[in-house]
């Protein structure tokens, strides 16, 4: 899951300079390893520049501070000898902290396909493919009201943002951003909020089941309402 920044270009008052301002934010996923990124079209509309942040593992496996320390002495006896080991003098860990393990960068996006009557984006960085993890795309058809959803995107800035709930509606449908309808929809009580958009909606196996691209609240804020675009109909745009 990576997180989005749109910015738009804007004259500087005082100067003939064009400054990159902030335009908004949104959630999008790493399809291949090919560098593309799906999001919905909403998310980068009118935008100029898109930016692409995304968080991946430093480094696998143990720490060297979790390596096993030489023996101090050897004790034989008349068939075998034993290694001798200190006894710790505090518990170490055998991982680094959290926050050392992943590293966050951030690359230019272009984009380089979309789909507005679906509000689908295609987006593509250029970054090395050990910071790719493509998602593990399932299938929309087949699932069940009442079966777990899991949405993971950026709400309000909060990146990398876990929300749980069910399939709570099937078939429904919703405006796209240029007003034709999208039908087949998933709707979830998953909380999604203004930046989830382009996030993915997993099943309970971590399997892309849907992306989510809007939610039904007075307030703006969710309200346990929320619509993700099927899968099937992401990968039919997509591929």
């Amino acid at each position: 899951v990576v997180f989005i920044d749109t910015f738009v270009e804007k004259q500087d008052v005082f100067s003939p300079n064009v400054m990159e301002v902030p335009l908004g934010s949104g959630s999008g996923f790493v399809w291949d390893k090919d560098g593309h990124i799906v999001t919905n079209y909403h998310v980068i509309r009118n935008a100029k520049v898109a930016q692409v942040a995304i968080i991946a593992p430093a480094k696998k496996g143990l720490s060297s501070k979790g390596s096993l320390m030489p023996p101090v002495r050897q004790a034989s006896t008349d068939d075998v000898v034993i290694d001798v080991y200190e006894r710790p003098t505090a518990m170490r860990s055998t991982y680094e902290d959290a926050s050392s393990q992943y590293q966050r960068s951030v690359y230019k996006a272009t984009v380089v396909g979309v789909d507005p009557g679906k509000d689908i984006a295609v987006l593509k960085v250029d970054a090395p493919g050990d910071v790719l993890y493509p998602i593990d795309v399932g299938t929309s058809t087949g699932l069940k009201v009442g079966q777990l959803a899991l949405a993971i995107g950026n709400p309000f800035g909060l990146d990398h943002t876990l929300t749980a709930g069910v399939i709570s509606g099937l078939g429904r449908e919703v405006k796209s951003p240029i007003g034709r309808p999208i039908t087949n929809v998933i709707q979830s009580d998953a909380a999604i909020n203004p930046g989830n958009s382009g996030g993915p909606l997993l099943d309970s196996s971590g399997k892309l089941i849907g992306m989510n691209t809007a939610i039904y609240s007075p307030s703006g804020a969710s309200a346990g309402i929320g619509f993700a675009i099927p899968v099937d109909t992401v990968k039919y745009i997509v591929d």
